[in-house]
């Protein structure tokens, strides 16, 4: 069964979708809707612009988003998922993929929702860190043991999980999970604690956003990352989304149940390919391929 999966945040770099824009006259009609959605020229700063202009949340995530879902409106009838998924951002580009939303609404929710998590990471200075070479259930155990908000929230793959919490949580958690024998505990570059109660003021401006919008019956079920479960309903799907947010993405157990429910190959659509990589680490055996343009 073919498998589609999408990339989110930090997967960006200029050029992003030129290739696509310059080939494809649907492509090139979807990034002007796009322009025209967002009240400003994306396609300049995605294409030409610097790698700071990209780094703003609300670029970076409709960016990713846009790279990924035209990519797989171009390839047309070529494109026949039978599974998606997406990591946190990419579940977005999935659910536009397999039909449960339009582009034009999930642009917009995903520009909603860029803006949200903006905002709440000016509430409360926070962060993230990766931590390398431990189990996941002792990163959770030091993780719960810290007076402080600090929780797993991106179960990549075997041996790779990333922490989001507040600046002294996570520099307290990064210290204790060298001492427990990790190989790296290491602050990322990011804007806030995503995935984590500290976002909950994004989630519930969020919630409000994908309440009033339609959702459809998608044409294959969509792997969730709060509950790495496929599902087909519209509301499971809205609600799900909802919890996103605030919730770890739990993408090593999404490829393990893609696997196990009949996945026998993997194609990354959208930019970079660091989903294809994490993807052979829960199972060396699988295909899996990243797709960013077409031939």
């Amino acid at each position: 069964m073919k498998a589609y999966v999408f990339p989110g945040q930090g997967a960006q770099f200029v050029g992003m979708g030129k290739d696509l824009y310059d080939k494809s006259p649907i492509a090139k009609e979807l990034f002007e809707k796009a322009n025209d959605i967002l009240g400003f020229r994306i396609t300049d700063l995605m294409f030409s612009g610097t790698d700071e202009d990209l780094k703003q949340t609300k670029v970076t995530q409709p960016a990713i988003f846009l790279h990924s879902v035209i990519l797989a409106k171009v390839l047309g009838n070529d494109f026949k998922p039978e599974m998606v998924a997406g990591h946190s951002l990419g579940e977005f580009s999935a659910l536009v993929a397999n039909g449960a939303l339009s582009f034009e609404d999930g642009l917009v929710l995903v520009s909603k929702r860029a803006m949200a998590m903006q905002k709440a990471c000016e509430v409360e200075p926070s962060t993230m860190a990766a931590v390398l070479g431990l189990d996941d259930e002792k990163v959770e155990e030091i993780c719960a043991s810290i007076d402080e908000v600090v929780v797993a929230a991106n179960y990549n793959c075997p041996g790779q999980l990333v922490i989001s919490g507040s600046i002294k949580g996570i520099e307290t958690a990064c210290q204790k999970l060298t001492e427990a024998g990790a190989k790296r505990a290491l602050k990322l570059a990011v804007g806030g604690a995503f995935h984590s109660p500290l976002m909950e003021p994004a989630r519930q401006e969020l919630e409000a956003a994908i309440a009033a919008t339609k959702f459809s019956t998608p044409i294959c079920p969509v792997y969730q990352n709060v509950n790495a479960m496929p599902t087909s309903n519209p509301e499971e799907i809205k609600k799900n989304l909802i919890s996103q947010l605030t919730a770890p993405v739990r993408w090593t157990q999404t490829v393990k149940n893609m696997i196990e429910g009949g996945a026998t190959n993997f194609t990354e659509l959208g930019p970079g390919n660091v989903l294809q990589g994490l993807i052979k680490k829960v199972d060396r055996a699988m295909e899996a391929k990243s797709m960013q343009t077409i031939e």
